[in-house]
């Protein structure tokens, strides 16, 4: 389920409180910097990825509705980045190419300060060095965009490897794992998927599977 902050605004637009105001209202006033507008991101990343500008400002408006915090915002903004950057170059591994394109085009503020940390670090390092970024504890993009990314970059192209590398730093794992299996299913492919995996996922409506 949602957690109270998130319930509480989606509560809020079904009663017909205007988007613009049950987002603002939250946090006395600054909005919320949580990590869900950045764990449902990668597949706005993925659908604009041959349009820079227009990734950015659909990652931007996908995380507003909810997240009013420009740093909220911003974690939706690198993970949709990171989608549309494996989309748009197929054959590339290199993840360090990757994590420093997205901190390149990452509005400033704590989700990007985070991001410049794990270029920093070894990709094939200690994991706990990533760790360290921190893995949602706080539930916010800061301390969850970063180490996500990273554990991307670092298992570009080994989707079953990235989900048992994010879920290893525990923390907020759906949220995590959400992220990096985003990205990463990009560049592996939906092949890449085990098939016991998929065998025990949630139905995927009729719809859906047609698109």
């Amino acid at each position: 389920g949602y957690g109270a902050t998130a319930q509480g605004i989606l509560e809020a637009i079904g009663d017909k409180v205007p988007w613009e105001l049950a987002a603002r209202r939250v946090f006395n006033g600054e909005g919320s910097q949580g990590n869900g507008g950045a764990m449902r991101a990668a597949p706005v990343g993925a659908y604009f990825f041959d349009d820079e500008a227009k990734v950015i400002d659909e990652a931007r408006k996908s995380a507003q509705v909810t997240h009013a915090h420009p740093d909220g915002q911003a974690g939706a903004i690198a993970v949709a980045l990171a989608a549309a950057f494996v989309s748009r170059n197929p054959q590339t591994r290199d993840g360090d190419a990757m994590l420093k394109w997205v901190a390149q085009r990452v509005p400033d503020g704590p989700t990007r300060r985070g991001l410049e940390r794990a270029m920093g670090l070894p990709l094939h390092g200690p994991l706990s060095r990533a760790i360290a970024l921190g893995t949602g504890q706080q539930v916010i993009s800061a301390d969850t965009v970063p180490f996500a990314l990273f554990c991307a970059a670092r298992c570009i192209d080994d989707f079953p490897l990235a989900m048992w590398t994010t879920v290893a730093g525990l923390g907020d794992r759906d949220t995590t794992c959400a992220i990096v299996g985003g990205i990463d299913v990009m560049f592996a492919g939906l092949d890449s998927i085990p098939a016991s995996w998929l065998e025990k996922r949630e139905p995927v409506p009729a719809w859906v599977s047609n698109v």
